[in-house]
């Protein structure tokens, strides 16, 4: 497969009826997720968009070495955000793992976390093993390593599994370094990730020579934020995310903004 990839939209009670442009909601829909399938070609990474209307679940997920094929690793860059919305990523000071674990029983983990305000443009990356939540009137896309795994520690009292004992045991709980946030406003080029897993670039059509040498030799997948690229010679919209099978085959407008990934 080299071009657009297939989307799956996703309903869910804490979703959204109103996307922000170009996206839409299917009349009578909450959507909460919009996934695209990854390819074999590039299985390693997972494209989403996360659209929430309330908060999420306090959650972790392991690193590889603690699930070997399943860790996850992601990345969040916000696309709209209400007046009040906010990330919970981290927390305001360290706890032991005893804490962490009648935090999560009490509910007093939500208090604890660090919650971040956000803005359009803001970036988030959140390694394996830290404690994060969504929470409501945030629209973001999500690059993450292709897991499901997912250890959920608190859901404000809804009715649904919790994994304290394998949550607690690969968390850890302490701030989230300031290091792992940036900036990426439409229109502007910026590194976001480096590695270990995966890098991810936001690029300018003009600056994709700059750094095509970076994803030569292997598969890359390539988001439009604001213009439409041609992913051998089919287009590709913002709100969607294409594959390429070489950087060769990408061509983008030179007044539009891009992310570009490939795993490592």
């Amino acid at each position: 497969m080299n071009g657009a990839l297939p989307v799956r939209q996703v309903a869910k009670p804490w979703g959204r009826d109103v996307l922000p442009a170009p996206l839409v909601a299917p009349t009578g829909e909450r959507i909460g997720e919009i996934w695209f399938e990854p390819p074999p070609e590039l299985s390693a990474l997972l494209v989403k968009y996360i659209f929430t209307s309330e908060k999420l679940s306090v959650q972790v997920h392991p690193s590889d070495a603690q699930r070997p094929g399943h860790g996850k690793e992601e990345c969040w860059l916000i696309l709209d955000a209400e007046p009040d919305a906010s990330l919970g990523i981290g927390f305001r000071e360290s706890l032991s793992a005893d804490m962490l674990r009648a935090a999560a029983i009490d509910g007093s983990i939500e208090s604890l976390m660090e919650w971040h305000r956000v803005r359009p443009g803001d970036f988030f990356y959140i390694p394996a093993n830290t404690v994060h939540a969504i929470g409501p009137g945030v629209s973001l896309i999500e690059v993450q390593q292709n897991s499901d795994v997912t250890y959920r520690l608190y859901d404000y009292g809804r009715p649904r599994e919790l994994h304290l004992d394998q949550g607690v045991a690969v968390a850890r709980a302490e701030p989230y370094p300031l290091a792992l946030r940036a900036k990426a406003p439409l229109g502007e080029a910026v590194r976001l990730v480096a590695g270990p897993l995966f890098r991810l670039d936001q690029v300018t059509g003009d600056m994709l020579a700059g750094i095509a040498s970076d994803y030569a030799g292997a598969p890359l997948l390539v988001i439009p934020r604001d213009v439409a690229a041609r992913v051998a010679g089919q287009e590709v919209a913002p709100g969607g995310c294409g594959l390429a099978l070489s950087v060769d085959d990408v061509t983008l407008s030179d007044r539009g903004t891009y992310l570009l990934a490939q795993p490592y």
